[in-house]
């Protein structure tokens, strides 16, 4: 059985006077209705404007280095970013996979060439990336993908299709994770290789895929002998599988696991405080004191990324444990507010309580289903 843990990490006084400093920044962006707070909005609320603001404040791309754009900031100065754009429900959709995870893809596998023209465009909020690894018929087991690439005279030709690529309609670019060759009999991963693909090539149709609110920011995006150049290959051929292991780190563990619908606890509360503090006191507590473990576990997981390992495990107990921890708060949320009259909702409040019913399902599988989290922990624990 191989040990974890997560170290207990503090904010300085420079991460505080940060957050200080990015709550004014969306303080007046309320002020000036330049955004209503939306849950998910990482997910399902994109405004290209508002990405580029954030690009000119130099929080996008915190971490890249200054050559290309980016300002050479801590992991953990980055966390604080964007854990308080998440908190505010802000319309992050547009910007948040390429500055979450292509953009350091790119830094790390891509030519000299891609890192000078894309990674600029993503620290100013201009160029938008979608995620190419689930398929119709292959979720979470990757290794199943049918979507290949074949070699050509002048590049590839790329075949298959990619599902769930949320906001590709709107993306530039899509890090598509394709077989190159056969897999071995021992090992199912050999012969998956990553490609950036540039979304405005020819043979490229991108539908949207309603979800149960009717609308349209998951696509099912297919490649139809799709010619791409040599340099399209992003790393090395046969070792997608290394390279989509280290993604999934940057996308299971951060604030969005459990910060999705904070704006709507935080309205709840603001709202019904007189009813809370009379009957609902221990419900809160408690929603309080989950929240509070889990920003911990994710902080202490962005300080190991900064420090160049790979926590694997704990980014999958943060998604594990933030998917629950959102679904049982809604459920909490809902049930208490039976004893409301329909009077003392406003409407904003009553939008984001039923945005966050319709969304929470989709929760658990963003980044992996609960069953392959639960997996990863059990390995790591020794149980399978």
């Amino acid at each position: 059985m191989s040990k974890f843990n997560f170290p207990f990490i503090s904010e300085t006084k420079e991460l505080s006077n940060l957050r200080k400093e990015v709550r004014k920044f969306i303080s007046e962006a309320l002020i000036n209705k330049e955004f209503e707070p939306a849950a998910d909005g990482w997910v399902f609320s994109a405004n290209p404007n508002f990405s580029k603001k954030l690009g000119s404040k130099g929080w996008l791309g915190m971490s890249f280095p200054k050559k290309y754009g980016g300002n050479e900031k801590t992991a953990l100065e980055r966390y604080i970013v964007t854990e308080e754009l998440l908190a505010s429900g802000a319309p992050v959709a547009a910007h948040w996979i390429a500055d979450r995870q292509s953009g350091s893809q790119i830094l790390r596998y891509g030519t000299e060439e891609q890192k000078q023209s894309i990674i600029p465009k993503i620290t100013s909020g201009e160029c938008f990336f979608a995620i190419g690894m689930s398929e119709p018929d292959s979720g979470s087991d990757l290794a199943s993908v049918k979507t290949k690439a074949s070699k050509s005279d002048d590049g590839w030709i790329l075949e298959g299709r990619k599902i769930w690529s949320t906001g590709a309609h709107i993306s530039n670019y899509m890090i598509v994770l394709a077989r190159t060759s056969p897999a071995s009999e021992k090992n199912r991963h050999e012969g998956l290789s990553q490609f950036l693909v540039d979304l405005s090539l020819p043979n490229i149709d991108i539908k949207g895929i309603p979800d149960m609110s009717g609308q349209r920011h998951f696509n099912e995006t297919l490649f139809d002998k799709v010619k791409l150049p040599k340099d399209a290959l992003l790393g090395s051929e046969g070792k997608g599988w290394e390279q989509v292991v280290g993604e999934l780190a940057l996308e299971r563990s951060g604030p969005e696991r459990f910060l999705s619908h904070f704006c709507l606890l935080e309205s709840f509360i603001n709202q019904f405080r007189h009813v809370l503090v009379k009957s609902g006191s221990q419900l809160i507590g408690r929603l309080i004191a989950e929240l509070q473990t889990l920003r911990r576990m994710s902080f202490s997981v962005a300080s190991m990324l900064q420090n160049g390992e790979s926590p694997e495990t704990q980014a999958a107990f943060v998604k594990e444990l933030g998917n629950r921890f959102e679904k049982m708060m809604v459920e909490s949320l809902r049930e208490f507010s039976n004893i409301i009259p329909l009077y003392e909702w406003p409407n904003q409040l009553q939008n984001l309580f039923e945005d966050a019913t319709l969304r929470i399902p989709s929760n658990s599988l963003r980044g992996g289903t609960t069953e392959i989290m639960r997996g990863i922990i059990a390995r790591q624990l020794g149980l399978r």
